[in-house]
């Protein structure tokens, strides 16, 4: 027992190091992520606080617990022996697969990065890029909306930076879940995003298997209050009116609540913008025949550098108004009181409605819809009207002046002297910009839903 043992030193290197990590792992590592767990529930309990919808326990729980509660939930159970059956493979093997269905789906909230991270950044772009302002159709109904009910925000999609507006907007309300695409599953941009509490979805997933398991997670995210957000749309918009809505959310959202549940309410919001960013890509793809975005990294790389040197040489200027409006609330319970049956498409209907009828009117798409039905017109009539569209004040008169300038140096509109006309050069732009005006007409008297109220935060 005393007798001396000679060892080469690379293995006895390795038996320290194994030693180690088995310390670590069975004493340190449970005892720092206690630690480190306390402090963050100790700290997401004064965010909760000053929160007007507190986060959930569900959205805060580890990940591999909500993948083993998802994975074994009895529909997806069901599930999995149903595909066995029908591929003809071991139960064992489509267990698996629900499994890494799961594992895809399933985010990783982070409370730090969302509201220390996310939140400072989201509010860093908005205010860069645009002139941000928020209005509300019914302030009252959206804040008194039941503190126990679930929010779902319903948008229409015009650019990708509807989800950091949204998210920059929302702050005090709650944390947001998105369902977002598989854009958005690249390596490190998945890992930010699963941070956020975003979830992905497959749009064209033709596997029975796979949608039973979003569907349990959805219904297990909505039964739990989850606050999230979504587009009806599926996409973004590649002609600058709004889309047809597809049901797939809306179907596992409405299949996973019951009448004498946890209400679900709707919350249409409706975003429109002086300038889309992604505007010239998503009129070029809407003269193919696929949904397919040429939007290359070093393209983006070279936007951003050309920004950057605008903003040092003192030549930068904003991209005019980012405006957002909040809808009419829908709740599912009353909408279902009213209604025999559960009729999803006439739900997605009235959801698209709301969206359209609040719509906020901006100067830019105004002037070009304006353009577009006149050909040729003096620059104050063209200021007048869209005045009186808006409502007169300081801070609107000052937009659309921004907004004509940035039409005229886009070659979308041409100016000589005091008289604005069709340029006849970017057709494609003016035409998606007009497209958004009909959305926000008022039918009884044609005259545009006014949606621009104070500046954010303000």
């Amino acid at each position: 027992m005393t007798q001396t043992v000679e060892l080469p030193i690379w293995l006895f290197v390795l038996i320290v190091v194994f030693a180690m990590v088995t310390l670590a792992s069975h004493f340190l590592f449970p005892s720092v992520r206690w630690f480190f767990r306390r402090r963050l529930e100790r700290a997401v309990a004064r965010l909760n606080k000053r929160l007007q919808r507190p986060i959930q326990p569900f959205k805060l729980a580890r990940r591999h617990d909500m993948i083993q509660r998802l994975i074994y939930d009895p529909q997806v159970g069901h599930a999995v022996q149903q595909h066995a059956r029908e591929s003809g493979m071991p139960e064992a093997v489509a267990f698996e697969q629900a499994r890494r269905y799961a594992r895809e789906i399933v985010p990783s909230f982070s409370a730090v990065a969302y509201f220390s991270f996310a939140i400072r950044l989201a509010r860093l772009l908005s205010n860069t890029f645009y002139d941000v302002r928020l209005s509300y159709e019914d302030e009252e109904a959206v804040k008194g909306i039941d503190p126990e009910a679930t929010v779902v925000f319903v948008m229409n999609h015009r650019s990708n930076m509807d989800y950091v507006l949204v998210t920059y907007l929302a702050a005090r309300q709650s944390a947001l879940s998105y369902a977002v695409g598989e854009w958005a599953r690249v390596w490190p941009l998945s890992r930010l995003i699963r941070a956020m509490g975003a979830y992905f979805i497959r749009r064209k997933s033709g596997s029975e298997l796979y949608r039973q398991v979003l569907s349990s997670y959805v219904r297990h995210a909505t039964e739990a209050g989850v606050t999230q957000a979504m587009f009806p749309e599926g996409g973004l918009s590649l002609t600058g009116a709004l889309g047809r809505p597809k049901l797939g959310l809306l179907k596992y959202i409405m299949d996973g609540t019951s009448p004498d549940g946890r209400d679900v309410v709707f919350v249409p919001v409706a975003l429109n913008y002086d300038r889309v960013l992604e505007d010239t890509i998503l009129t070029r793809a809407a003269l193919g025949t696929e949904r397919r975005f040429r939007a290359r990294i070093g393209v983006i790389t070279r936007w951003v550098l050309k920004q950057i040197w605008r903003r040092l040489i003192g030549r930068y200027k904003r991209f005019g108004l980012a405006s957002v409006r909040y809808g009419k609330p829908i709740s599912l319970q009353d909408f279902r009181s009213r209604r025999e049956n559960d009729d999803i498409t006439d739900l997605a209907r009235e959801l698209i409605q709301r969206i359209g009828r609040s719509v906020p009117l901006v100067p830019a798409p105004a002037a070009c819809w304006l353009l577009r039905e006149n050909v040729s017109m003096p620059e104050d009539e063209v200021r007048a009207r869209i005045e009186a569209m808006m409502g007169q004040d300081d801070a609107n008169a000052e937009a659309i002046s921004s907004a004509i300038d940035q039409l005229v140096e886009r070659r979308i509109l041409s100016r000589q002297g005091n008289t604005l006309s069709l340029s006849g050069q970017r057709v494609d732009l003016l035409n998606y910009y007009a497209a958004s005006v009909p959305l926000i007409m008022q039918p009884d008297d044609t005259a545009p839903a006014k949606g621009i109220s104070a500046p954010a935060g303000s």
